[in-house]
């Protein structure tokens, strides 16, 4: 009986060794009967090279082999020898829904993003390093004028969602604004340096209220400032009054009366529009009010009157658009701070109807001081109509001015907790009035 050699069995079963593009050029430049000096003449390649190709000694690119198939008559059957790298899928980053992100803004337009992994300290152990930077170029004055354009419609769109936005939420994107505008400004022409950087210091006056809604007033005091020297910069003559109302109601949610009435007063004399004349004119009678001045308080919205228009739903540059006569509604506020609910909620019922529906944080300032008003004047089932609205309202402008006057009218009716309805409600006062506090802000 013949031994079987298993070896040798086994070859049966192989796969034939792929062929490599070195043996199959080689095969096909012979069988066209063409030296490699012949072939290299005609890929344009040195003879040298073919011949480390050949041999397998050097890999050969695809240029090459796209050569070879042409003038050898391949059809692509050499460029399919040729192996390519796969890139495979990419390979994933484990982006986590908790990662945290920190960014870096240089005025020269360059930036660093660094994402790190949940309880990571960010110099190490990042998921994501990226860094840019902006090359100066110039600006034509028809580009900037484009780009000018889009940003006061982003303005206009950005205070528009931040009626209806915490103000946590929208404050990254306003300060990426205010700083892409101060690094466009450096590229821009003349004529355009000045009114980018104007709306620069109009996104950074934004960003500083957006802080005192989030409760931190000393970040609300610098992004102020900030604004303030941008305007300075181009001659501007109103910011820096402005700045200076702007202030006045930091003073006012925080009962000082005598520093908001001289501020207020002092941006009243300053050579600026009648508009912040007039906004500081009802900054001031406010600050009366809270002091008990009645005769102050009506001579300041006297004052006011006399320079502010009603908007009619109009943007203006400078101070609320979203309500329409500024001058009723302070007066109806100033009436409930000067012992005179009724009054007030008769005048703050009026004026809260005639605030545009999508105007959610103003009609929550305004509803949370007409629920006072009702309250102070014992019509207590008006207070908490009112007052279920604005509570509707604080999950989503998590505002604390706002809060400021829930906690006030929190407090009035608790005096009521015998009555059904305040006592529906007092559960909501009190998830209202959890919503977390910011972090405090370190400045240096």
């Amino acid at each position: 009986m013949r031994r079987r050699f298993p070896a040798i069995a086994s070859l049966a079963g192989m796969q034939r060794p792929r062929t490599t593009f070195g043996v199959e050029l080689r095969r096909r430049r012979l069988a066209a009967g063409l030296s490699l000096s012949d072939l290299a003449a005609l890929v344009h390649y040195s003879r040298s090279h073919l011949s480390r190709v050949e041999t397998s000694g050097k890999p050969p690119s695809l240029s090459l082999a796209r050569r070879c198939d042409t003038e050898l008559g391949a059809d692509g059957a050499l460029t399919r020898l040729v192996e390519r790298p796969t890139a495979g899928p990419p390979k994933s980053t484990e982006v986590s829904p908790v990662d945290r992100w920190w960014m870096g803004l240089s005025a020269n337009g360059g930036g660093t993003l660094i994402v790190t992994h949940p309880g990571e300290p960010w110099e190490g152990g990042e998921a994501l390093v990226a860094n840019w930077a902006l090359s100066a170029q110039a600006a034509t004055d028809a580009s900037a004028d484009r780009v000018l354009a889009g940003f006061e419609e982003m303005f206009r769109q950005i205070r528009s969602v931040g009626q209806t936005v915490p103000p946590v939420t929208l404050l990254p994107l306003v300060i990426a604004h205010a700083h892409a505008l101060r690094v466009l400004a450096s590229t821009a022409g003349s004529a355009q340096r000045g009114p980018v950087l104007l709306l620069a210091a109009r996104f950074g006056e934004y960003a500083g209220w957006m802080h005192q809604e989030a409760g931190d007033d000393r970040a609300a005091a610098w992004w102020t400032d900030w604004a303030v020297g941008l305007a300075r910069e181009v001659g501007d003559r109103d910011m820096t009054p402005y700045a200076l109302v702007r202030r006045a109601l930091i003073a006012l949610y925080q009962g000082d009366s005598a520093t908001t009435v001289a501020l207020a007063q002092q941006a009243q004399a300053a050579d600026c529009s009648a508009r912040v004349r007039g906004l500081a004119a009802l900054r001031e009678a406010q600050g009366r009010a809270i002091s008990a001045d009645y005769d102050g308080c009506m001579f300041a919205l006297e004052r006011a009157a006399a320079l502010l228009e009603p908007s009619n739903g109009q943007e203006q540059v400078l101070g609320s658009w979203t309500v329409p006569d500024q001058v009723a509604l302070a007066s109806g506020w100033c009436l409930y701070d000067l012992g005179r609910p009724v009054e007030s909620a008769e005048i703050l019922s009026r004026q809260l109807a005639a605030i545009p529906a999508h105007a959610v944080r103003a009609r929550a300032r305004y509803g949370a001081r007409l629920a006072l008003a009702h309250a102070g004047g014992n019509d207590v089932e008006q207070a908490c109509t009112v007052a279920a609205g604005v509570l509707d309202a604080m999950p989503m402008v998590q505002s604390a001015t706002v809060r400021a006057d829930v906690r006030d009218l929190s407090r009035m009716l608790g005096r009521w907790r015998a009555n059904p309805t305040v006592r529906d409600l007092l559960p909501r006062f009190a998830a209202a009035l959890a919503l977390p506090a910011p972090a405090a802000t370190r400045t240096g």
